[in-house]
């Protein structure tokens, strides 16, 4: 069992990562852990979490009062507490911003593709939650219906949620999510995708419990495989919409000219 203080330097040490690998920018994102049934650690607001110090952070009670130190809780606290409640095995809470996933998020597509073999066994599919101003009741109220079945959240216009059993899995999470999805986004401006087939899909969901791997999240209906045929379909799709687009910039250039 660690105590409080490591517990504190262990936040800011996956503070300075994040900030590190440009997840966040000034002062946003927020991370806690669950020190005990009743007691939440938490990142302050209105600080960069690449320059806390253990002396920054604040302890909170599962309804959000504060309980210790010198600064004032996240304002997205509220989703912290939300996913403990609803999930008695998580214990960490990372909240970030890693560029490509956030893409992703304010494009309002998940990353729910079987590309990668290690995504599906770490994680399954990633959704994206409808938008909610931040710091409000409508963020938890938008993320509340995928807690259960996911441990990674894309929230539309905003950013990433990962969650897990330590701070450690939930910082992996994040970079797990945001790696996943520069590997996506190359795929598309190849302009091919080839995806895992259903047995393959299978044989990896197995395989979980083999390797030990705890994870919410499955591929389900919501993140299929895909056949030849339709991978084709998609890239064809693809290439229409982007000549769609050519031709109405080419369309608004002689408008204006």
């Amino acid at each position: 069992m660690k105590t409080e203080e490591e517990h504190g330097r262990d936040i800011c040490a996956v503070g300075r990562w994040i900030h590190g690998r440009g997840y966040v920018a000034s002062t946003d994102g927020n991370i806690s852990l669950r020190l005990d049934p009743r007691r939440i650690l938490t990142s302050p607001t209105g600080i960069s979490k690449g320059m806390m110090s253990p002396d920054d952070l604040v302890i909170t009670d599962l309804e959000g009062a504060k309980l210790s130190g010198r600064r004032n809780p996240s304002s997205e606290l509220a989703m912290h507490l939300l996913i403990y409640r609803r999930r008695p095995d998580v214990h960490s809470v990372c909240h970030a911003h890693p560029p490509t996933a956030t893409g992703y998020a304010a494009a309002g597509i998940a990353l729910n593709k079987a590309i990668l073999a290690e995504l599906v066994l770490s994680l399954g599919c990633i959704p994206v939650a409808q938008y909610g101003t931040p710091g409000t009741q409508e963020l938890t109220d938008a993320i509340e219906p995928l807690v259960q079945s996911y441990d990674a959240i894309l929230m539309a216009n905003h950013g990433v949620v990962t969650y897990g059993p330590d701070l450690l899995t939930a910082f992996f999470r994040m970079e797990t999510t945001e790696h996943f999805a520069r590997v996506a986004l190359v795929t598309e401006l190849l302009g091919k995708q080839v995806l895992l087939s259903s047995g393959d899909v299978e044989k990896l969901l197995a395989a979980r419990a083999r390797y030990g791997v705890q994870t919410a999240a499955t591929m389900g209906p919501a993140c299929p495989a895909t056949s030849d045929a339709a991978q084709t379909e998609r890239i064809t799709l693809t290439r229409r919409e982007l000549e769609a687009l050519v031709d109405e910039a080419v369309q608004k250039d002689r408008i204006r000219r």
